[in-house]
């Protein structure tokens, strides 16, 4: 039998500025900001929960001991689809009001399970965020 991934459960973004990008995936995204002892003397570590998912927060500059980095890790180069219950007026008003500038959207683009409504931003590095909600409503 071959192996079959069927979840995510956890990605790493790497960001010049560890608070200043929790703060704003806190208070846009709406997402938990937890920090966590990742044991063995190391420094905390912070990460962003949401659902049954969390994202989490590297310096772009970590110690490549301390915290076991890809080999090339650069601040500002994802690109990150969330969704929401949110339909997407909501979101661009949500944007707008806290000085966020759209991209892009609302827009149909093809997801994972069918069609969704998309709105684009970016976040303080320059990623780009996608924020989607599925056609029929479902989250």
């Amino acid at each position: 039998m071959a192996l079959r991934v069927n979840a995510l459960d956890h990605l790493v973004i790497n960001v010049t500025d560890v608070a200043r990008s929790a703060a704003w995936y806190g208070k846009i995204l709406g997402m938990d900001v937890k920090v966590f002892d990742p044991g063995a003397g190391k420094a905390p570590r912070t990460s962003l929960v949401f659902g049954n998912q969390k994202i989490n927060v590297r310096p772009r500059n970590a110690d490549k001991v301390d915290w076991f980095t890809a080999d090339h890790e650069t601040a500002g180069s994802d690109d990150l689809c969330f969704l929401t219950s949110s339909t997407p007026d909501e979101v661009v008003a949500h944007l707008n009001a806290n000085g966020v500038v759209i991209e892009e959207g609302p827009v149909a683009k093809q997801g994972a399970r069918g069609m969704l409504r998309s709105v684009y931003c970016r976040d303080p590095d320059g990623s780009l965020i996608e924020i989607s909600s599925y056609e029929d409503g479902a989250a």
